[in-house]
C-alpha cells in the first residue's frame, strides 16, 4: 500500500508543479507556444500507448494502468516544460536543441534511475540511451509544429 500512495503523490506533484509554473510564463507567450505544445502533448500520448503496448518500461504498482501511470507524465511536466523551452529558445534553433538534449539527459539518465530508485517506474525493453532517444526526436518536431504555426499565423488559436 505504501508504494501505491508513494506512486498518487508522485503524480500529483509531477502534475501541479509544472502547471504552477505555467503562471509565470506570461500571458502572451501561453498563447503563442500552447498550440504546438499541447499538439505534441497529445503525439507523446500515442508514444506512450505504443510503449505500453511494446512494454518499454515497467511500473511496479498493478495491476498496469495507463491513466495511473504513463498519462500524468504527458499532462504533467511535458506540455508546460515545451512552452518554456519554447519561450526560452524559439528562434535559435541550436540553444533549442542544447535546451532539450539537457532536459531529455537529465530525464534519462538521472531522473529515471531514481523513479526506479523509489520504485515507481523502470526501463524494460530499453536502456537508458535508448530511452534517450525515445524521448528527444520529438523536440525536432515540436520546434518544426511551431514554426508552421508561426508560419501560418495560427499561433493564437
Amino acid at each position: 500500500m505504501a508504494s501505491r500512495r508513494r506512486h498518487v503523490v508522485f503524480n500529483l506533484i509531477l502534475i501541479l508543479i509544472p502547471w504552477v509554473s505555467v503562471l509565470f510564463l506570461g500571458k502572451k507567450s501561453f498563447k503563442r507556444y500552447l498550440p504546438a505544445s499541447f499538439i505534441i502533448g497529445i503525439f507523446e500520448i500515442l508514444n506512450h500507448v505504443y510503449g505500453h503496448k511494446r512494454n518499454f518500461w515497467e511500473f511496479y504498482d498493478k495491476p498496469k494502468s495507463f491513466i495511473r501511470d504513463e498519462l500524468p507524465f504527458d499532462i504533467g511536466p511535458y506540455i508546460p516544460l515545451s512552452m518554456w523551452i519554447l519561450k526560452y529558445s524559439y528562434g535559435n534553433f541550436k540553444k533549442f536543441v542544447v535546451i532539450n538534449a539537457v532536459a531529455n539527459g537529465f530525464f534519462a539518465f538521472l531522473f529515471m534511475p531514481f523513479l526506479k530508485k523509489i520504485k515507481i517506474i523502470r526501463l524494460r525493453r530499453l536502456n537508458y540511451f535508448q530511452f534517450f532517444f525515445y524521448i528527444h526526436y520529438k523536440a525536432y518536431l515540436l520546434y518544426g509544429m511551431q514554426y508552421l504555426l508561426e508560419r501560418k499565423n495560427l499561433r493564437y488559436i
